[in-house]
């Protein structure tokens, strides 16, 4: 019993454990999408997609009323949901033409097109060894893909556009998040994708059964448990490290497939993805690497400023002696300023 206990303090162990949870429920949904589609239209499985995933927020939206829903920047929040809604349509219309696992591959570019979108938009810093690792998950893409072969599919084009939008609908987040909270974002994308993906449902509208509603609710608790999960394994240890478990996906989908619906991995498939993730690993990494030597460099002491007070008390010690040799002055006030060490942790 004791050897699949989690030691609160291994922090990667727990960090790995989550993501592989994480991964599941996201293989898990996206067989299911597949399922779902050859009967359900992909608008249709999207709008209740949207529809129970509001479910689990209705005890927060209970609990802060309008207050937490308050906010300045409700233009944005409405140009996130529709780009996600359009990454949504995409991924599920890709996912009932094209095999899960060849989606799957395509959709972990998904980091690559948000670190080209954070400079461009964004305005980040981003180095040549990056832009390098970029070009090489550009180039495993296309090998999936292959736009300008005989093998052209139009499953394949959609993920890579499902991705775009993803990554787009990821770059908004970065800029909500700075004046909103999470819970605040992922509700209002609910309350606007909701009533936004019921459009294009209509369209191709069919009464869905008790069995395929409950397929569809199924969908949303792993999209749900997978996006709580993937947010605990990032809290948990370094991205860099738990980005690795994350790429599981593919395996458990390609499993999936292949049980339920007898899809087999090609070849290009599985070289393009390995491109992918090599790519995707080390961009984590260098943007772990970052961010450590930038927590160092706050951390560190200003010692300009420490001379500047230490100098002048060593003088005036030295030029005004104390009158008599029984009263010393306090050893600590003088020659070391305090230090404020409360707030290091959250620079």
């Amino acid at each position: 019993m004791h050897l699949f206990r989690v030691s609160p303090d291994n922090d990667a162990l727990r960090g790995a454990l989550l993501m592989t949870g994480a991964a599941i429920c996201f293989a898990a949904m996206a067989v299911l999408i597949r399922y779902i589609t050859r009967d359900v239209h992909p608008f249709e499985a999207a709008f209740f997609r949207n529809l129970f995933g509001l479910i689990p927020m209705i005890p927060w939206m209970l609990r802060h009323r309008l207050s937490g829903l308050r906010t300045l920047r409700l233009k944005l929040h409405f140009i996130r949901a529709v780009i996600g809604l359009a990454g949504m349509l995409c991924l599920f219309s890709a996912l009932a033409i094209a095999p899960a696992a060849q989606v799957i591959a395509i959709n972990f570019t998904v980091p690559i097109l948000t670190t080209i979108l954070a400079a461009v938009v964004l305005g980040e810093v981003v180095r040549a060894r990056r832009w390098s690792a970029v070009a090489i998950g550009f180039v495993g893409a296309m090998i999936i893909v292959r736009p300008f072969g005989q093998t052209f599919e139009t499953g394949a084009i959609l993920a890579l556009m499902a991705t775009l939008f993803m990554a787009t609908a990821v770059t908004t987040v970065k800029m909500l998040s700075r004046t909103e909270s999470a819970n605040a974002i992922v509700t209002w994308m609910g309350m606007i994708m909701t009533p936004l993906s019921l459009v294009p449902a209509l369209m191709y509208w069919q009464q869905p059964t008790w069995e395929q509603l409950g397929v569809l609710l199924v969908i949303a608790v792993m999209a749900t448990a997978g996006q709580q999960l993937f947010v605990r394994a990032n809290r948990a240890a370094d991205q860099s490290y738990v980005m690795a478990f994350d790429f599981l996906r593919l395996p458990f989908v390609a499993t999936l497939a292949f049980i339920i619906f007898g899809e087999t991995v090609d070849f290009w498939t599985w070289a393009g993805a390995s491109l992918i993730i090599g790519s995707t690993l080390y961009i984590a990494r260098r943007e772990a690497v970052l961010a450590k030597r930038e927590k160092r460099r706050r951390r560190m002491p200003t010692t300009g400023a420490a001379d500047a007070q230490v100098i002048p008390a060593t003088k005036a010690k030295t030029i005004n002696p104390p009158e008599s040799p029984d009263l010393s002055p306090p050893e600590t006030s003088t020659d070391t300023p305090p230090q404020n060490n409360s707030g290091s942790r959250d620079a």
